[in-house]
């Protein structure tokens, strides 16, 4: 067992099949620069503290930055029965440089290696991740700016409720995509601690300079116990929360879209550039890239579930079952990250049919609170108004006709006190533009919002 790391104790080689099952390299060697980056400032410290000596410090230091160039450069080839890419990192420091690559992994275990590698890769792409969020909120107001006057019906329980307007439908996704950005940036707090220190899980006699190695990786702290430094994965699991919210309300966005470009709707129309044709349907235009956005949801959430299973059985400090925590949290960001793109561009592309919308929004009698609203103003009690304009909707079904379409003669029969202003009162650009305190659908208090969100979005 002289060819493994760990063999000293062990008389007998490992199964190849065993090799292969145990082996994480093909997934965790996504984690090299982190792995070299972490391990330049550990024996930068092992040699400052006189752990080791000074010179294998600097040969360990030098040769780790050539072995990320030969990585970078496509010189490396990893090896499975090397398990992971802390082994295999530190085989070929050690194949290049002697026994003063042996010195590397003094004070330190693979258990807190590779917590650290995995803080410190969750952190960069957090960083991505946040990037792409803050994309997304650009495209969305910018948008929103272009349809602050595009009148479009309300929904609720997919029933036309009132009037608002495309701006204002899209500010609410901004305000979503706004607390996923915050989401991101809090969730940092917890994962920017270092656990490098806590050895394999009682930490260890070398007079190891923690706080040093936090200071050279950009951590702000380090982690306060030495079992839950290595046992620890709350962190992966808030990033996988946040990146299934993330999918949530991109999901949601795009089950809007299939339903506005469908020939029932015909609220927008996506751009050939992101659709696809039928094989057999000549005439199909299909929103796939709505559609798969929607399905890869199911898989950020899938693996969610699983991070939350593989842990709630785990005893301190660390177990093997550990390392089921990289595919599922990969998988995750990349989900996302393939997403993000490819909606904004969907988004940004697509063509928004203003007169569908308006025309959507004068059916379904989305005007009929309004017209209580005007009773109220009259001096009628809001539940009188309510039973009122009721019986008036029941009227409109039997002699199909809108709500701005009755006679005076025909209002006048439910209440007295209506006038001629009514038709003013109750037009869906009234309906919209009055109501303007802060939160609603008017086009100056949307265009408020568009500037403040604009003005968020440049601190950033």
């Amino acid at each position: 067992m002289a060819d493994k790391l760990w063999g000293g104790r062990f008389s007998k080689s490992t199964d190849k099949k065993v090799d292969d099952f145990n082996s994480s390299i093909r997934f965790d060697k996504r984690m090299y620069r982190q792995d070299i980056k972490g391990s330049i400032a550990h024996a930068t410290m092992l040699g400052r503290q006189g752990i080791i000596p000074s010179d294998d410090a600097k040969k360990i230091v030098d040769e780790l930055k050539n072995i990320l160039n030969d990585i970078e450069n496509g010189k490396i080839e990893f090896l499975i029965d090397a398990e992971d890419i802390h082994m295999n990192i530190e085989k070929i420091l050690t194949d290049r440089i002697g026994d003063a690559g042996k010195r590397l992994h003094t004070g330190r275990s693979r258990n807190d290696q590779v917590a650290l590698d995995i803080r410190m890769y969750l952190m960069d792409e957090t960083e991505e991740i946040r990037k792409m969020l803050i994309h997304t909120l650009t495209i969305i107001c910018d948008l929103a700016f272009d349809h602050t006057e595009t009148i479009m019906p309300g929904y609720t329980h997919l029933q036309k409720a009132q009037p608002v307007t495309f701006a204002h439908h899209l500010m609410a996704y901004f305000e979503m995509f706004k607390r996923d950005e915050e989401r991101l940036r809090d969730s940092i707090k917890r994962t920017n601690v270092m656990p490098l220190g806590s050895g394999a899980l009682a930490a260890t006699t070398y007079p190891l300079d923690r706080e040093f190695v936090a200071g050279e990786l950009g951590f702000s702290g380090v982690t306060k116990n030495s079992l839950d430094g290595v046992s620890d994965r709350d962190f992966v699991i808030e990033f996988a929360s946040c990146l299934s919210i993330i999918m949530m309300h991109l999901s949601r966005f795009c089950e809007e879209l299939i339903l506005w470009s469908s020939n029932e709707f015909s609220f927008v129309e996506m751009d050939d550039a992101f659709s696809t044709g039928s094989s057999i349907m000549p005439q199909k235009k299909n929103p796939d890239v709505a559609e798969l956005i929607r399905g890869k949801t199911g898989r950020v959430y899938g693996h969610l579930m699983g991070l939350l299973t593989t842990m709630k059985g785990i005893p301190l400090a660390y177990n093997k079952d550990m390392q089921e925590d990289k595919e599922p949290i990969f998988d995750s960001i990349d989900t996302v990250k393939l997403c993000l793109p490819v909606f904004c561009d969907m988004l940004s592309t697509m063509t928004v049919k203003k007169d569908n919308m308006l025309k959507g929004s004068k059916g379904g009698f989305t005007n009929a609170t309004d017209v209580a609203d005007y009773l109220v103003k009259k001096g009628l009690p809001f539940r009188e108004a309510h039973a009122v304009v009721g019986k008036m909707v029941a009227y409109a079904i039997l002699n199909d006709k809108a709500l701005d379409e009755f006679s005076e003669a025909e209002f006048l029969q439910f209440s007295d006190i209506i006038e001629n202003d009514i038709y003013d009162a109750i037009s869906m650009t009234t309906c919209v533009n009055d109501r303007k305190i802060i939160g609603g659908p008017a086009k100056e208090t949307v265009l408020k919002a568009i500037k403040e969100a604009r003005e968020y979005i440049e601190k950033l």
